[in-house]
């Protein structure tokens, strides 16, 4: 980029200001480019960790989820059917059903991972996990998510359960990615989306009939997980 100058005594006056040293100046750890950078030392610290693990499977699903509930329990079973096919379970790190899926991968003798985000609350790495990881980011913990996953499976969760949910959904409907299993646990938590999705999106054309089979709904930790592995074994991920 060139910048023109009229005469060289206002050069001299623009060079003069931006090197001179102002206690005014804000502070460069807070600017963009900046922040650039720290993103980018993420992407590597991500991409250079997650890149010696085998193939991945993503659990979801609400960090309030409490031990011993239907659904804690159900993603503790569904990660360690996972982890017995020799898949590394990866979750947000935190509690919730992040807990139950690094809990039922350890009790299996599999590997887990869990990638963290900072957040104003602090959300501490459950205790299950092999190998966490903290992102600033969203952006980058979600790539990293879609990168190193063959598939999802998505527990009763809130917003950023959804978020994952629907990132999903478009990268697949838009073939940005390869199309990976996404399997929704629970029918009684789902079905009301499921219903709105045809009574709505459906019947006003925003979405087609084959983007109702994206995904795949059941009520049994062993069928969530022989989705995946079949998949699995059908793209050559396993034996």
């Amino acid at each position: 980029m060139k910048a023109y100058y009229k005469d060289n005594k206002k050069k001299a006056l623009d060079d003069i200001a931006l090197l001179a040293y102002k206690s005014e100046i804000p502070d460069f750890t807070n600017t963009d480019p900046w922040r650039v950078m720290r993103m980018q030392a993420e992407l590597v610290e991500g991409f250079d960790a997650l890149s010696k693990i085998g193939p991945g499977v993503s659990i979801f699903g609400s960090a309030c989820t409490k031990p011993g509930s239907l659904y804690y329990e159900a993603a503790r079973e569904t990660a360690r059917l996972l982890s017995k096919n020799e898949l590394v379970v990866i979750t947000g790190g935190g509690p919730g059903i992040m807990e139950a899926g690094n809990r039922g991968a350890s009790e299996a003798g599999g590997i887990s991972l869990g990638l963290n985000i900072e957040l104003p609350r602090e959300q501490a790495p459950n205790e299950y996990q092999n190998m966490s990881l903290e992102f600033r980011y969203f952006f980058i913990r979600k790539l990293m998510f879609i990168k190193y996953s063959i598939g999802y499976v998505i527990f009763p969760g809130g917003f950023g359960t959804l978020d994952e949910l629907f990132e999903a959904l478009t990268l697949s409907q838009t073939e940005k990615i390869e199309h990976f299993p996404v399997v929704l646990y629970g029918w009684d938590f789902w079905g009301s989306i499921l219903d709105w999705f045809k009574e709505s999106l459906l019947k006003e054309g925003t979405i087609s009939k084959n983007d109702m089979e994206l995904f795949k709904v059941t009520d049994d930790p062993a069928e969530a997980a022989n989705i995946i592995v079949y998949s699995a074994k059908e793209k050559g991920f396993l034996q």
